[in-house]
């Protein structure tokens, strides 16, 4: 007998039988295959009182309560490319400002340079 037996290992319990949980059983085969078979139809979601469907790989508005209509889509998507084309029109003038601002500032730096030149080359002959 060692002088540490192996005290604390609680004695193994015989596997218990599990009970089925699920009624899979008791449904009949029509049933089955209407809940779980591969015709399943249209897929359904209803988000914030809007009922949705997905036909075709699309989207679709199931009613028209509280859902956004079709001319208003189109009326948002016409201002939305009418803003990114303002938006692509600023940054190009935003693009030709930085331009002209980095040409007139070179210009002032040049002219500088030949103002000290000319300051210097005075002073030196004095």
């Amino acid at each position: 007998m060692p002088l540490f037996g192996n005290k604390f290992s609680p004695k193994k319990t015989s596997p218990r039988r599990s009970a089925s949980l699920s009624n899979l059983s008791t449904i009949d085969e029509a049933q089955k295959a209407a809940e779980f078979g591969l015709d399943y139809g249209p897929i359904r979601v209803k988000l914030g009182g809007t009922e949705i469907s997905y036909h075709d790989g699309q989207w679709i508005s199931e009613g028209g309560g509280s859902g956004v209509s079709q001319r208003e889509v189109v009326k948002l998507k016409k201002d939305k490319q009418k803003l990114e084309e303002e938006n692509n029109l600023l940054k190009l003038k935003m693009q030709i400002l930085l331009d002209m601002l980095a040409e007139q500032t070179c210009e002032s730096h040049l002219l500088e340079k030949e103002v000290q030149e000319m300051r210097g080359g005075r002073g030196r002959k004095k």
